[in-house]
């Protein structure tokens, strides 16, 4: 791949834009060479490196959030981005720059070049933007890193690392089975391939099938291990802004925490992120000054696309697996036993999702009024007219197809009544939606 180095922030996210994404991986030598040419970025650094089906992104924004408020400076590396690429590169909180982007790409970039000439082949796209994303922390000084894995792993780019502080592993469910397994079992097994040597694991011990699988690995690795269940919180109250916990292994139980977001899978995914905090910083529970701290940081959390209000009635969440389309549909009956008048759902997919089991789902567990389904923006994308079949096989309410978003929306607000609008099904779908209201296509506009 020969180009003149591009000459700016734009034309450096085109460059990126044309490497592969999903394509076979390299093996994790050519990550651990990529990240010597670049002179070990951030090799000193504490990482916590996180893997899972769902919750990953979210779990992490947790432990950034809590960290920041410790006093300490902290790197974040996450996938995928819904609207600016700089999103996956994050320094206490806030996406980088566009300068600070464009002078990391410029030493990936070199460093890509001189591997392909020497016939090592160029970096993946996930792989260019990690080391990209290493640069970027070792120039800012952070003291933490959290790496959240694209995909599996075991054989994922970010575990090149070799020796991160903790390792974290979040909800698994089916997903991306062509390349991870089709049972719980294998998907847990690739999960559980960051696990290092003498490297605690905190993990949720949700599913008995992959419990068993990460415990065995852990004990093979010698690594500690923490199993986190449901037994260790409770929800006191759901809201449509907010779910309110205590954890149930705290110092004081009437203590509450919260977090802004009101899927109830959120409260896992804060348990987890706490205990992982506590296994690092130790107990804040007997301290009330520093708890506080770490209550607050938790209810300040806002993390996109996830149980989000986009606009008024239009709720945004990324479900985009068997696992988090169950998850949603429980927030949504714990939030509205009863919903009345029924909801809009807006849905798309891709192509290497299990999309057929998806909307069987909706249909059987979410009834609504109306289903929209529409295309994203990727080459991955499934055509509005076969999701509109396959609703139709499971459904008798009435389904509409719209190819264009925009097109989508329009028809959802028309047709939109007294009824809430909930759209998922992918995290393209989400990114695309906060893209054109952002632009000014807000639900008056639509009307």
């Amino acid at each position: 791949m020969k180009h003149q180095i591009p000459s700016n922030y734009r034309e450096a996210v085109d460059y990126i834009e044309e490497l592969p994404k999903f394509t076979e991986k390299h093996p994790l030598k050519h990550t651990k060479k990529y990240l010597e040419k670049l002179q070990n970025p951030a090799e000193n650094c504490k990482v916590i490196h996180v893997a899972g089906t769902n919750g990953k992104g979210s779990v992490c924004a947790y432990l950034q959030a809590v960290l920041q408020a410790e006093g300490k400076k902290t790197g974040f590396f996450t996938s995928p981005h819904l609207i600016k690429i700089n999103e996956r590169i994050q320094i206490d909180r806030e996406e980088i720059s566009d300068d600070t982007f464009y002078d990391v790409f410029c030493e990936a970039y070199h460093v890509a070049q001189e591997m392909e000439q020497e016939g090592e082949g160029h970096p993946s796209y996930f792989e260019f933007l990690f080391g990209m994303g290493m640069k970027a922390f070792e120039k800012a000084g952070v003291e933490y890193i959290i790496l959240e894995t694209g995909l599996g792993g075991r054989l994922d780019a970010t575990n090149a690392v070799e020796s991160p502080v903790l390792t974290v592993i979040t909800s698994i469910s089916l997903d991306h089975t062509a390349i991870l397994g089709d049972t719980i079992e294998k998907i847990a097994f690739e999960k559980a391939g960051i696990i290092k040597e003498g490297v605690p694991v905190i993990f949720d011990g949700s599913r008995a099938e992959a419990t068993e699988v990460i415990r065995r690995q852990a004990e093979k690795m010698h690594a500690p291990c923490r199993k986190i269940s449901k037994n260790a919180f409770e929800i006191r109250e759901i809201t449509r802004n907010h779910i309110a916990f205590s954890r149930r292994n705290a110092y004081d139980k009437d203590v509450i925490w919260q977090v802004p977001i009101c899927g109830c899978y959120q409260v896992m995914n804060a348990q987890i992120a706490l205990e992982a905090l506590e296994c690092l910083l130790g107990n804040c529970e007997s301290e009330p000054d520093r708890r506080k701290k770490w209550v607050d940081a938790v209810a300040s959390i806002h993390w996109e696309g996830r149980m989000e209000e986009v606009a008024e009635h239009v709720l945004v969440d990324g479900a985009h697996n068997p696992g988090a389309i169950e998850a949603f549909v429980e927030s949504i009956h714990l939030l509205y036993p009863e919903p009345e008048p029924l909801p809009i759902v807006v849905f798309s997919a891709v192509a290497d999702k299990d999309y057929e089991w998806m909307i069987a789902y909706l249909c059987r567990y979410l009834p609504a009024k109306l289903y929209i389904v529409t295309e994203i923006p990727d080459k991955r994308r499934v055509s509005a007219e076969e999701l509109k079949k396959v609703f139709e096989r499971y459904t008798d309410c009435e389904v509409v197809a719209k190819s264009d978003i925009g097109d989508a929306l329009k028809e959802a607000y028309d047709r939109r009544g007294e009824s809430e609008i909930y759209c998922l099904g992918s995290l393209y779908l989400v990114g695309a939606i906060k893209e054109r209201i952002a632009g000014g296509n807000n639900h008056a506009e639509l009307r």
